[in-house]
Parts: C-alpha cells; sequence; structure tokens
C-alpha cells in the first residue's frame, strides 16, 4: 500500500533540507589502453571514455527529472595513471592528462579522477614520473583530480612518497596562485584509499574492480540535522544514534533505486552506494550543523569528537542495513571551505587545525580542503600528512590529506573557489619544525596488528 506520511516525508527530505545524489561516478578501466607510444595512449584513452560516458551526462539528467531527486555532480573515475603511461618510451603524463580533461569536458562530467598513483611502499619509474607533473597537469586542466596513496594499515607510511607529495601540494599551489591554489584543492593524499570512491578529489577505478561499473555517493547532512531537530530535546543519545539510523536507511535505499535504474540503462554493472554525509556551503546542508542540533554549541566544542564518532558509526549501521552494496568512504565528512557551519566555526576560532585532526580519527577522510599559510614550509606539510596517515595506519581506516597552502596569503584572510569548493578561512598550524623527522625518509613499518593472515 502507498503509505502517504513516507512519500511527504521523502518530498520534504529533498525541498526543504537538501537530500541529493551528490554524484553518480562512473568507473572505467584503462588498462587495455597502455601502448608503448603515448600519443596512442592518449587516442585510446580519449576513444574508450567517450564510448562508455557518452549517454552519461543525458540519462542522469533524465532521471533526475523523473524521480525529482537533483543528481548533483556526474563523475569518471579511472585506472591509476601512473600505471597506464610507465610503458611508454616517450612518457608524457601532461599529455595524458590533457586527453582526460578534454574527454571529460566533451562528454559533459563535472570531473575525472583517476591520475592518481599508489606508493605505499615504493616508486615504480611511472609512478615517480607522474607525481612529478601532478603539479603542471593540474594547472593545465579543468576537471582532472590527482591522488596518490602513500600508506596502507598492511604497509606502513611511505616516508619517501611523504616529502615528495609534501613538496608536490606545495607547488600545485605556487602554480595556481592566482586562483588562490585550487591545483591544491584537486589533490588528496591517502592512506589506504578505496578503489571504488565515487567522491572526488580521490576517486580512481581500483585494479580489483570490474572493467566498468556506475558507483553512487549520496549525501543528506541537512536531512539527519532536521531529524534531529525533530526529536524531543530530552531524547537521551542511544535515541539519537537510533533515529540517525533510520534515516540514513532511507537515504542508501533512494541512492541504490538511482543508480541501479540509471547503471540498467547505460547497461553496464551496478557498483556500490557510497552514503557520506559530504556537505556544502549551502546554508542548513551542514555536519556542523548537525553538531549543533545534538546540543555542541559549534563545531569545536569539547564533545564534538564524540557526536562525530556517534555519527559516523550510525550513518554506516542504516546504510549497511539498507544495501549489500555500500562501499567507497560512507560515513561523515568534515571538509572545511564545503561547510557553511564549519566555515563559521574557523573563522570564529572555535575550530582549530588540532581539533580538526583530532575529530579525523572517526570521520570518513581526513584533513579535507583546509587553507593554511602559503608560506608554510613543504616539510610542514609533510608532518601534516604523517600524522594524517598515522591516524589511518594505526585505525584500520581510509584518511586523508587536502591542505591548500594559498600563496600570498596568511592567517586572517580568506579563500573563495565558489560552487561545492565553497571558501574557506587560512587557518593557523603549529610552526615548530618537522624537517629533522620527515627528512630521514624510509618508511615507518606497518603496525604489529597488520599481521593478521
Amino acid at each position: 500500500m502507498i503509505n502517504e506520511d513516507l512519500i511527504l516525508e521523502t518530498i520534504d527530505m529533498i525541498r526543504l533540507y537538501n537530500l541529493d545524489i551528490r554524484t553518480v561516478t562512473l568507473s572505467l578501466s584503462l588498462r587495455d589502453c597502455i601502448d608503448r607510444d603515448v600519443n596512442v595512449v592518449c587516442d585510446k584513452i580519449y576513444k574508450k571514455i567517450t564510448k562508455y560516458a557518452k549517454n552519461l551526462v543525458e540519462y542522469a539528467n533524465e532521471f533526475e527529472n523523473d524521480y525529482s531527486i537533483p543528481i548533483v555532480n556526474k563523475r569518471i573515475a579511472v585506472t591509476p595513471i601512473s600505471l597506464i603511461g610507465e610503458a611508454c618510451e616517450n612518457p608524457d603524463y601532461v599529455k595524458i592528462a590533457k586527453t582526460l580533461d578534454q574527454a571529460a569536458k566533451d562528454v559533459g562530467v563535472n570531473f575525472i579522477g583517476g591520475f592518481s598513483a599508489l606508493v605505499e611502499k615504493g616508486f615504480t619509474k611511472g609512478d615517480e614520473l607522474l607525481i612529478e607533473s601532478i603539479p603542471e597537469a593540474l594547472r593545465q586542466t579543468e576537471r582532472v583530480c590527482s591522488s596518490v596513496n602513500v600508506a596502507t594499515s598492511k604497509s606502513g607510511i611511505n616516508m619517501d612518497a611523504v616529502l615528495k607529495m609534501a613538496e608536490t601540494v606545495k607547488k600545485a599551489a605556487e602554480l595556481t596562485k592566482e586562483q588562490d591554489g585550487i591545483g591544491a584543492a584537486k589533490l588528496v593524499v591517502f592512506c589506504n584509499s578505496p578503489g571504488d570512491n565515487p567522491f572526488m578529489a580521490g576517486a580512481f577505478c581500483g585494479i580489483g574492480e570490474p572493467e566498468c561499473a556506475l558507483n553512487v555517493g549520496v549525501s543528506g547532512p541537512g536531512v539527519v540535522r532536521a531529524a534531529i531537530e525533530n526529536l524531543d530535546k530530552n531524547a537521551d543519545l542511544s535515541t539519537l544514534a537510533n533515529k540517525i539510523k533510520k534515516i540514513a536507511y532511507k537515504i542508501t535505499t533512494t541512492g541504490e533505486l538511482v543508480g541501479r535504474k540509471l547503471a540498467k540503462k547505460l547497461d553496464i554493472p551496478f557498483g556500490v552506494v557510497d552514503l557520506s554525509l559530504a556537505p556544502t556551503p549551502t546554508l542548513g546542508d551542514s555536519v556542523a550543523g548537525i553538531f549543533q542540533a545534538m546540543g555542541l554549541e559549534d563545531a569545536g566544542a569539547h564533545g564534538t569528537t564524540a557526536a562525530l564518532a556517534m555519527l559516523n558509526d550510525a550513518v554506516k549501521k542504516g546504510g549497511i542495513m539498507a544495501s549489500s552494496h555500500v562501499g567507497g568512504l560512507s560515513g561523515a565528512f568534515i571538509p572545511v571551505s564545503e561547510d557553511a557551519g564549519m566555515i563559521e566555526a574557523a573563522a570564529k576560532g572555535h575550530l582549530t587545525f588540532d581539533k580538526l585532526e583530532a575529530m579525523t580519527s572517526v570521520c570518513s577522510v581526513g584533513l579535507d580542503m583546509i587553507a593554511i599559510p602559503g608560506d608554510t614550509p613543504s616539510d610542514t606539510i609533510a608532518g601534516i600528512i604523517a600524522d594524517e596517515m598515522a591516524i589511518g595506519m594505526i585505525n584500520k581506516k581510509t584518511t586523508a590529506v587536502r591542505v591548500i597552502p594559498v600563496a600570498g596569503k596568511n592567517v586572517g584572510d580568506k579563500v573563495f573557489y565558489g560552487g561545492l569548493l565553497g571558501e574557506a578561512p587560512i587557518i593557523s598550524i603549529n610552526n615548530l619544525s618537522s624537517t629533522g623527522f620527515v627528512k630521514r625518509g624510509g618508511r615507518i613499518p606497518a603496525p604489529i596488528h597488520s599481521l593478521n593472515n
């Protein structure tokens, strides 16, 4: 029987509380595009992307209209490009990046991810060449996103890669300083990166993934906030957690419905639904707003980490009950520039860099979209990355760093990106030197619990 209350609830979720399909991401293997000639590689890549993704945007727009559910982004994730380009006799990773960008533009997607390398235990020649090319590749492209995995719970932390990526982040920001360092905003450094993640900038098609699949990312922090605010103000935390689970269940079901139907129309397999509470700069669509609804004065108050831990766990529990194909990151994101409440809390000094780092021990990703002073040394950025990788490695979870050292700006200034990337105040960081530690190089060994075979 048709339940009128459920129909009205879903309509309210969409119209009033910003429920949306944040992204549909076509995951595509490019391993059959390998060739000795980089020009042949680029030709194969362009043809394959435009073949498989030619109808992605059109069909997604049709489903958006049919179901009246916003599908905010249409994206593509490809095989880590370091693997595709290293067989070339004349490797030119910037040329490959420009090919990816052109293909993405021609099929109409917002972003294409996979300009990536996996170097948790060391570098191949292709890995090194790709990493060296990242700043220039991001300067010359609009839609390309890049990620590098430098640590896993099984392998430990490749500190040589950490230092190299710190230098890469710094250079990517400097080369795009006219746009407030947006190159660094499209670059993320990972520990335990998943190969089925539909969210940028870290999406790529993992080597264990199928030839092609459609992964869906659903988001609804505004829906969760509204549900909490509608509870009795004296409801205990167990009741609150249970309410979040029920809402997460409904959000996940909506995402999988749209994802499966769109995958069927595209005639490709459905992959995973990633239920991540990814905020936007829109008022009311904020993870920080959820903390306030829970009873905290603002994000950053003592208790914020505990509130985030409960939120993240309840979201995962609700999602896993709704679908057998939950994947990606799934949980709650805390990107400073992309969350209106986080932006305000950081600007007021309520949310500090150290508090954000503490929160990453329980959130879905890590230090995300944080603008820092442009004169921050690369060794300090390496220390920031190393700390975050350690949190992921020890806790067997995905963590990441996406910091933006904005050239010419300091604490008290702001950066403006627009769209989903939003805006952010420059946050103060610890000025103590990390040089002697990070320049030792080598690997930080994996923890003892990695030996679980």
